[in-house]
């Protein structure tokens, strides 16, 4: 980014012009007359004499760069700041053994429901801007996978290396709400939102749905619960030692009455994610539901180039003096 710092000094241009129109009202008459040249005629020009045309070129070109360095030419970058609190929002992903269930296709291929919970989440981070993203992941128990961070590498890092049964087999729904409230208080925000996603019921953990949505209503925060799954029976891929591997079909039911409640408590929304276009349409609603106001502070950063100007104008200057008051002196 370039940029002049005191344009107003180039309206000193204007002087350049007006002296040489003086100079060539000046030079009008010749300072001497003499009644012939014939004698003179045949004498060569000296190289000096070519030479010394240049001289109001030097001293032009001189003040022309005096002016521009006086003008404070500047070169700079130009840079954002974001200044904004975010909203703070934490992923809690069910681990459940459920999880394996084949029922979603993603690009053509057949995958398990956490490979496609994480591309899409993985989608969902990259569009947020300034806010601060935890995850909790839960089966038996739950547990703090990563506190709140705008650090959206770790991330993404994290919840690729997330594997179904890393938490246990079961669903402990409430506690997977209380942990997310713990971490939601590490830092305070003006927003917070936990977008809960599993597929089945809450059969484990210390902490009941009800009284972690209860905690959640009095603290302020909006639940997003997700039900990740096809309606019915779905596909689980078994390994049989000796046997290979064979496909076999179990049904898997989601709790929908108490993640539909825990969503209207907490004022937020309840989604069914039946395969791959429905997840990510969800997650979109999210996105455009929960936007954060970014304000932000523009600056620049700017290095002075006058010396560019400057120095070259003083060397053709002192050349100009130079030559004039030496080879090239007039005598009035």
């Amino acid at each position: 980014m370039f940029r002049f710092a005191s344009p107003y000094v180039f309206l000193l241009i204007l002087v350049i012009p007006m002296a040489i129109f003086y100079r060539s009202r000046r030079q009008t008459h010749p300072s001497m007359g003499v009644s012939g040249l014939s004698s003179v005629r045949d004498i060569q020009p000296s190289p000096f004499l070519i030479i010394r045309w240049l001289l109001p070129v030097l001293k032009y070109v001189a003040l022309c760069l005096l002016i521009i360095a006086m003008a404070r030419p500047q070169s700079g970058t130009q840079k954002e700041k974001i200044l904004t609190e975010g909203i703070n929002i934490v992923i809690a992903v069910d681990l459940s053994e459920s999880m394996a269930a084949l029922d979603f296709k993603r690009k053509g291929k057949i995958v398990n429901r956490l490979e496609a919970v994480k591309g899409v989440v993985q989608d969902f981070i990259s569009k947020r801007e300034g806010d601060r993203i935890g995850m909790v992941v839960f089966g038996d128990n739950a547990y703090t996978q990563l506190p709140l961070t705008r650090d959206y590498n770790s991330i993404a890092s994290i919840l690729e290396r997330l594997e179904i049964g890393a938490a246990g087999k079961r669903t402990a729904i409430g506690d997977a709400i209380g942990i997310s409230l713990k971490r939601l208080e590490d830092i305070k925000s003006q927003s917070n939102i936990i977008i809960l996603l599993t597929d089945g019921q809450s059969n484990s953990g210390e902490l009941s749905p009800e009284t972690a949505t209860e905690i959640a209503v009095q603290k302020e925060v909006k639940i997003y619960t997700v039900g990740v799954g096809t309606r019915g029976e779905a596909p689980f891929l078994v390994r049989y030692p000796g046997l290979g591997e064979k496909y076999i079909y179990q049904r898997v039911d989601i709790d929908e009455d108490t993640l539909k409640d825990i969503a209207n408590k907490t004022k937020g929304l309840y989604f069914r994610a039946e395969n791959m276009e429905g997840l990510q349409k969800i997650y979109e609603t999210i996105d455009k539901l929960e936007k954060t106001e970014i304000k932000i502070d523009i600056f620049a950063e700017y290095s002075e180039l006058y010396s560019f100007f400057l120095i070259p104008a003083f060397v053709l200057l002192s050349l100009w003096i130079i030559l004039s008051y030496t080879r090239f002196l007039r005598v009035p």
